[in-house]
C-alpha cells in the first residue's frame, strides 16, 4: 500500500514537471522572445527620428521680415516717457463736503486732499504731457514722476471732455518722449504693447493686439454735448492707474492714448480702449496753439448703414455712414443731400458713424476736405469748407470764447 502511494507521488511530480515545461516553452519563453535586443532598439530610435523631422511644430510668432517677435525695442523707447501722475483735489473748494450742522455741534471739520493716480505720456523733450481729462479734470495740484523717479509739478493747457483727453507741461528739457505713430495705418490683429502705472505701480508693459478699431461705447455720452470716441480696441491688460498711458506699435511709436475698460469688477476683464494718436495729435496741437479745441462740423445727422436703410434705399452694398438730416452749414454749402451716404474722408474710408466722427475731429474751422459721396448707387466728391458750431469758420482762442457771450469779461485773479 505503501510502495503504491510512494510510485503514485512520484508520477504526479514528473507529469507536473513536464506540464510546466511546457506551459514555459509555450509561453513565458514566447515573452522573452519578444524583447527587443539593442540592434533593434537603435533602429526603432533611428526610426522615430526620423519620423520626428516629418512633424509640423508650433512656430514661434515672426515679424513681415521673417524674424522672431521681439517687444524688448519697443518697450525700452516708451517706458522712460511714460510718467506717473498724481492729482490732488481740495476738498475745502468743495461746498457738497460741508455739514452745517455737523460743523455746528463739533467745529469745522479739517478735510484731507483727494488724491488719483493715472499716467502720462511725455511728446516732447521740453515737458509737453498728454494725459486722459478724467485724470486731472479736478485737480487742484498735480505731480509727475518719470521713470528714473525725477519729480514734476505740472501745470493744465488744456482739457477736452469730448476726447477725453489733457495737455500738461512741465519746466524740464532734455526730457524721453514718444514719436508719433500713424493711427489710420494700423491693422486689426497687429501687435501693441500698453505702457502705463496700474495699481500705483511704476511703469508696466503689456503686450496684445488689436481687436478692432472705431469702437463707440459710449462712456462719453453725458460728460460732453458732442463726445468723439472712435477707440482702438485691444486685449492688452489695462487697470486702474493706466489711464493716459501710451499704446505704441512694435517700432516704439506712439499709435494711442489708452482711456478706458469694460470691466464688471473694475479690473481688467479683456479688453481695453485707447484714443487713436491722429486725433490726439489734432487736439494736442489745438491746445498750444489756441488753449481750446477747435472743432468743425458737417452739420449733418448721421447714423450707421444696416439691412433696413439699404432696402429702403435700394443700395447695391452696405457701406458708409447714412446721412439723415441736412442742416445749414458745410454739407449743405457743399451740395450734399439727405440719404446720401458718406463712404470717404480726404481718400480715407469710413464705415461708421465713429469713424465719421473722428475723421472730421482731426480738422479746424476754415479747413477743406473732401467728401466721397454715394448718391443712387454712384461715387461723388464733394469739396467742403468746414465750420465751428456757431456757423462760422473763424478760429477762437480761448479769450475769444467768453466775448463770444455778447458781453465784456475777464478772468478773476488769484
Amino acid at each position: 500500500m505503501k510502495t503504491r502511494v510512494f510510485f503514485g507521488n512520484i508520477a504526479i511530480a514528473v507529469i507536473s514537471a513536464f506540464i510546466a515545461v511546457i506551459v514555459y516553452s509555450n509561453y513565458f519563453h514566447k515573452e522573452f522572445s519578444n524583447i527587443p535586443d539593442a540592434a533593434m532598439q537603435k533602429q526603432k530610435a533611428l526610426d522615430l527620428l526620423e519620423d520626428s523631422n516629418k512633424v509640423n511644430y508650433t512656430q514661434i510668432p515672426l515679424t513681415t521680415n521673417g524674424q522672431a517677435m521681439d517687444f524688448t525695442e519697443a518697450a525700452e523707447k516708451s517706458i522712460h516717457a511714460v510718467v506717473h501722475v498724481t492729482s490732488k483735489y481740495n476738498l475745502e473748494n468743495d461746498d457738497s463736503y460741508s455739514n452745517p450742522i455737523y460743523e455746528w455741534l463739533f467745529g469745522e471739520v479739517q478735510r484731507q486732499p483727494s488724491v488719483s493716480f493715472g499716467s502720462g505720456v511725455i511728446i516732447s523733450e521740453d515737458g509737453y504731457i498728454v494725459t486722459n481729462n478724467h485724470v486731472v479734470e479736478e485737480s487742484d495740484e498735480i505731480q509727475i514722476v518719470l521713470n528714473d523717479k525725477r519729480t514734476y509739478s505740472a501745470k493744465i493747457l488744456g482739457k477736452d471732455p469730448s476726447t477725453d483727453l489733457a495737455l500738461l507741461k512741465v519746466d524740464a528739457e532734455n526730457l524721453p518722449f514718444i514719436s508719433y505713430g500713424n493711427s489710420d495705418a494700423l491693422k486689426v490683429g497687429e501687435w501693441v504693447l500698453a505702457v502705463g502705472n496700474p495699481f500705483n505701480l511704476t511703469s508696466t508693459v503689456t503686450a496684445g493686439i488689436v481687436s478692432a478699431k472705431a469702437r463707440n461705447i459710449n462712456i462719453l455720452r453725458g460728460r460732453s454735448k458732442y463726445p468723439i470716441e472712435s477707440y482702438i480696441q485691444t486685449d492688452a491688460a489695462v487697470n486702474p492707474g493706466n489711464s493716459g498711458g501710451a499704446l505704441v506699435n512694435l517700432k516704439g511709436e506712439l499709435i494711442g492714448i489708452n482711456s478706458a475698460i469694460i470691466s464688471p469688477s473694475g479690473s481688467y476683464s479683456g479688453y481695453s480702449f485707447a484714443i487713436p494718436i491722429n486725433l490726439v495729435k489734432k487736439v494736442v496741437a489745438d491746445f498750444i496753439k489756441y488753449g481750446e479745441v477747435q472743432r468743425a462740423v458737417l452739420g449733418v445727422e448721421i447714423r450707421d448703414v444696416d439691412s433696413e436703410i439699404a432696402n429702403d434705399n435700394k443700395l447695391d452694398k452696405i457701406e458708409g455712414v447714412y446721412i439723415m438730416t441736412v442742416n445749414e452749414g458745410a454739407a449743405k454749402e457743399a451740395g450734399i443731400k439727405q440719404g446720401d451716404l458718406v463712404l470717404e474722408v480726404n481718400n480715407v474710408k469710413v464705415n461708421s458713424t465713429a469713424e465719421l466722427t473722428e475723421q472730421i475731429g482731426k480738422y479746424r474751422p476754415g479747413e477743406t476736405i473732401f467728401v466721397t459721396i454715394k448718391r443712387d448707387n454712384k461715387r461723388k466728391q464733394f469739396e467742403v469748407l468746414l465750420r465751428n458750431m456757431h456757423g462760422s469758420t473763424k478760429i477762437v482762442k480761448s479769450e475769444e470764447y467768453l466775448s463770444m457771450l455778447g458781453a465784456s469779461f475777464q478772468k478773476l485773479g488769484s
